[in-house]
């Protein structure tokens, strides 16, 4: 049944005139006035029969402002700034519910941002506009009041109080309600009312301080945890109440852009968040589970320092290979690893190096992660039609030297890439493979063809991310069981004494402080070429890549393990170790097969038969590892 309209319930009742409506509609033309308030201001239809239609309309019950005193709790919910603007009175609390004197009680956009600022659900009341600006003047005046005589007591001990890095939130969105949303929750948490502003704030805030890549607020039976991510770990940051959980859900999907309204389906958002000269962009996702919300957010940083080969840990001999890789006219590099491996960094370290005058750089992403000057960046849109293949094509047409694109993930992508590298272009990539050797395979499972891969393809960098030892650390004896895991994985003469984590305050008491990378180059030469035209078989692959001098991540990782820079149990929780079936050289480690007498590396004659590879299990035993 159609809901009847004010002028239309007046008139059944014999209240008011056709011929009177029709004047005070033309007298409301023009006027930013509701047709209620005209009609108590023009006294047509008394008050008590104007309120009882208006309540038939609405379906809100009427509440009388004029002589109504507010609650302080409510009052520190809703600043006195929004509640002139939206037209509002917090009244008091009932139950869980703030009730709320609105002069247009059925403006959904009202009634999510009160929502989002007060954290409770609304049970509203209409009131007149008139009634309810002097409600405010009068009730806000009197808050004031009494929050500036607890100032004023409290001045002395705030004055000793260090203060706070201001947090600016900026909207990412382009519309308007959202801007005028982050603004007003900008000038709430200046102000600290809410506890729920104050907390996301916070929580941003250490989350930034510890450089943590993710920040998880997971919902459980009886509280709320808050995770972050640090070097690649999850650890707990704090735990807050439950009962405030939603509150700090409907903030984060106001400021990312999200609906509100919308609890069982997955969203994704983003904003920006700046703290001092230090700008974070955001990515937010919601994930409904049995006790709320969960919501994880990515911290990337808008201009991240772009770091050299050397300080993202490629030894010597791979970052030559690398540059001479990336260097040439055209060719093809993969990036390979999981999600969280680095692969992005190293990505742009070799574009920082790319970049110049005289070269036009161009990268399709998804997302755009860092801004890098001088490269023109191209963010991926599905729902505009803009996915990775069609920018391909447009790019193409913008005579690029160098392409990068953020991930290959089908065969059409991978088809206008590999022949973008046969046609004078350098294409620079990533994959999501276990090592170097397995990209070729994924590939195939694209169905490239193995000619295409071997013309196109120039370089494959395997890539995993171990945390550094800080410098805290300090060493233990190493006993049988240890040495027995160290030679295990290769290391033939383990030493008396290794590196171990201590902690400290710099690092959180965790013994480690920062991350470096751990590398596997496979160059596709003429000896590996002429495999990939053939069926391939990545048994055959390995072993031209072993003798043309590829050392795999195992191998690196041992030399950074030797170097003191991490630890045994750090790389076997990242990296795959294979036990050594083969024995290796003392001198140089390069592998050895079973014909040669002589290393043919480095000339040193091969020692007795290593003893029986150790199995992966006692490679991974906890027990007894250190005295």
């Amino acid at each position: 049944m159609k809901r009847k309209k004010l002028g239309e319930v007046l008139q059944d009742r014999g209240q008011i005139s056709a011929v009177n409506l029709q004047k005070l509609f033309k007298e409301q033309e023009g006027k930013m006035v509701r047709l209620g308030e005209l009609i108590l201001e023009t006294g047509l239809v008394d008050k008590p029969s104007l309120v009882t239609a208006l309540e038939e309309v609405s379906r809100v019950p009427y509440l009388d402002c004029s002589a109504n005193t507010c609650e302080v709790e409510v009052l520190r919910l809703i600043p006195k700034s929004m509640a002139l603007r939206l037209g509002v009175l917090p009244i008091r609390m009932d139950k869980t519910r703030m009730v709320v004197a609105m002069a247009e009680p059925q403006n959904i956009a009202t009634i999510d941002e009160l929502i989002f600022a007060g954290g409770k659900d609304l049970s509203p009341r209409f009131g007149f506009k008139d009634e309810i600006q002097s409600a405010i003047e009068r009730n806000y005046a009197q808050f004031e009041g009494m929050a500036n005589s607890k100032h004023a007591s409290s001045v002395s001990d705030s004055a000793q109080s260090a203060p706070e890095a201001q947090v600016e939130f900026i909207s990412t969105s382009s519309r308007q309600a959202s801007r005028e949303a982050i603004l007003e929750i900008q000038a709430e948490l200046n102000k600290r009312k809410t506890p729920a502003v104050r907390l996301v704030s916070e929580v941003i805030q250490k989350a930034m301080a510890k450089h943590a890549s993710d920040i998880h607020i997971e919902p459980q039976a009886a509280l709320t945890v808050v995770r972050i991510r640090v070097d690649g770990v999850l650890r707990e940051l704090e735990t807050i109440p439950l009962s405030i959980h939603n509150s700090i859900a409907s903030r984060l999907k106001i400021l990312s852009d999200m609906d509100i309204g919308e609890r069982r389906a997955p969203q994704d958002g983003r904003f920006m968040v700046a703290v001092g000269k230090r700008r974070v962009d955001m990515r937010v996702s919601t994930l409904p589970t049995q006790y709320g919300e969960k919501v994880v957010m990515r911290l990337l940083e808008a201009s991240a320092p772009i770091s050299t080969f050397g300080e993202l840990g490629l030894p010597a001999d791979v970052a030559g290979r690398l540059l001479t890789a990336i260097s040439q006219p055209q060719g093809m590099l993969l990036v390979t690893g999981p999600t969280g491996s680095g692969k992005s960094t190293t990505i742009y370290s070799a574009l920082n190096l790319l970049r110049k005058p005289a070269v036009n750089v161009v990268t399709v992403e998804d997302p755009v992660e860092y801004a890098l000057p001088g490269v023109s960046q191209v963010q991926v849109n599905v729902r505009a039609g803009l996915t990775f293949a069609t920018c391909l094509r447009s790019i193409l047409r913008q005579d690029p030297n160098v392409i990068m694109i953020g991930e290959i993930r089908d065969l059409e992508t991978a088809e206008i890439a590999m022949k973008a590298a046969q046609t004078g272009h350098m294409v620079l990539s990533t994959l999501h493979t276990n090592d170097s050797i397995s990209a070729v395979a994924r590939l195939l499972d694209l169905n490239i063809p193995e000619y295409l891969i071997a013309s196109s393809v120039t370089g494959i960098l395997a890539q995993r991310l171990v945390r550094k030892l800080c410098a805290c650390h300090g060493f233990k004896e190493v006993i049988t069981d240890y040495a027995d895991r160290l030679r295990a994985v290769g290391w033939i003469k383990p030493p008396e004494r290794v590196p171990w984590p201590k902690g400290c305050t710099i690092c959180d008491h965790t013994g480690y402080k920062g991350r470096v990378g751990i590398y596997e180059l496979l160059s596709i030469d003429d000896s590996i070429r002429s495999i990939l035209r053939g069926a391939f078989q990545p048994d055959l692959v390995k072993t031209a890549a072993r003798a043309a001098g590829m050392r795999r991540m195992q191998d690196d990782a041992l030399d950074k393990l030797q170097e003191g820079v991490t630890t045994l149990e750090e790389i076997l929780r990242v990296i795959p170790m294979e036990s050594m079936h083969s024995p290796e050289c003392e001198s140089c480690r390069h592998e050895l097969f079973p014909a040669y007498l002589f290393c043919p590396y480095c000339g040193t004659k091969r020692g007795p038969a290593a003893p029986n590879a150790i199995s992966a299990s006692h490679i991974h035993s906890k027990e007894g590892v250190l005295t």
